[in-house]
């Protein structure tokens, strides 16, 4: 296997007497779409500013394209593509012209450049907006601008840092699209999502975070099948019957997890959970049968708190 494109060892990151990142080691390879998981706080944001060579590292190591991000930060810099959480586009020029300064930026020569802009609109379905200024389009549209600037000056690795936040289903869509198309022509991606359905269509590999440590490694599908059975019963009660209920469930699957509005029966064949909860004579207002999934795993790792 040819070497990481990044790899980190012991990757430490502290403010103080406060530890964001604490400890990990990774690596993300040449051509994979590699994904940071984890709820706010676990240290997500100040890996990526680390592998982006904003922040700097305060213990252990990291190469990125084998340099030293402590040492050549403006060389690897020059070779990433950064999609911000929020937009920054300047919103008086004109989407074309967005992207054409991105590139100077870049120090790409004019003749580099337009070609360049020319694919890139097309890329992102902004053809018709090329002279349009940016400051009317919408959500999904500025989003879109914002992943073709990233791409002007065609990065060696692109960082992307909750690229769907705020968009409607459609937007989601389409740009879940765009960024499979990414990865087919051999792009490297880096991405965080708060969106389990997006890192199972999108990542190749994960890392779960949580509290500054990495909790878990794999494919969508290896750490669904290693943290969760294979199906979920979701199981609604009356308020004044649950308790008794919950109680009466014990036992009956791999793993029960009691909420506010429902009990959730986690098991290999929910058919026979079904059968076995009748036979106790337990019967739901409702019931919900669905196949384990990513954000199951999620919230098995770093729990159901919420964290402002």
């Amino acid at each position: 296997m040819a070497d990481p494109l990044v790899q980190a060892r012991g990757l430490t990151k502290r403010f103080g007497d406060f530890t964001a990142v604490d400890a990990i080691d990774f690596d993300i390879q040449e051509g994979e779409a590699f994904g940071f998981l984890g709820p706010n706080g676990a240290g997500k944001t100040s890996t990526m500013k680390m592998i982006t060579s904003v922040s700097p590292i305060t213990e252990g190591k990291m190469t990125v394209f084998g340099i030293d991000p402590m040492t050549d930060g403006r060389s690897i810099r020059q070779r990433l593509g950064v999609v911000p959480q929020e937009d920054n586009l300047d919103l008086e020029l004109t989407v074309a012209e967005n992207l054409y300064i991105y590139g100077r930026y870049h120090d790409m020569k004019r003749s580099e450049i337009e070609p360049r802009i020319e694919e890139l609109l097309e890329f992102a379905q902004l053809g018709e907006r090329a002279d349009s200024r940016v400051e009317p389009l919408s959500g999904g549209m500025k989003r879109r601008l914002t992943i073709a600037r990233a791409l002007i000056n065609s990065p060696d690795l692109i960082i992307l840092d909750e690229p769907t936040t705020g968009l409607d289903p459609q937007a989601r869509h389409l740009l879940w699209d765009r960024l499979y198309r990414l990865k087919r022509e051999g792009a490297t991606l880096v991405i965080t999502t708060h969106y389990m359905d997006e890192a199972e269509q999108l990542c190749d590999r994960l890392v779960v975070m949580d509290e500054g440590k990495i909790v878990a490694e794999g494919s969508p599908r290896q750490l669904i099948e290693r943290y969760a059975p294979r199906e979920v019963v979701e199981a609604r009660f009356d308020g004044e019957v649950k308790d008794e209920a919950v109680l009466q469930l014990e036992g009956l699957a791999q793993r029960s997890e009691v909420l506010a509005d429902r009990v959730l029966l986690y098991t290999d064949d929910a058919d026979e959970t079904q059968n076995a909860m009748h036979s106790r004579g337990i019967f739901p207002e409702q019931v919900l049968v669905r196949r384990s999934t990513l954000e199951d795993v999620f919230l098995r790792l770093t729990g159901r708190r919420l964290i402002d």
